[in-house]
């Protein structure tokens, strides 16, 4: 796996910062569109249907 780093070392601080943030953002956003959808939605509505 180390062979395909080019230019940074395997155990490089910023690269671990920066992929934690990278997926850390991405979950973020995968969890906020669906709530965003469902705060929309009236509950009582939301209730009759269940």
């Amino acid at each position: 796996m180390s062979s395909l780093l080019f230019g940074i070392s395997a155990t490089d601080p910023l690269t671990f910062v920066v992929v934690a943030a990278l997926l850390s953002a991405v979950a973020l956003l995968a969890s906020y569109i669906p709530a965003r959808r469902a705060m929309r939605v009236d509950p009582m509505v939301a209730r009759r249907y269940e």
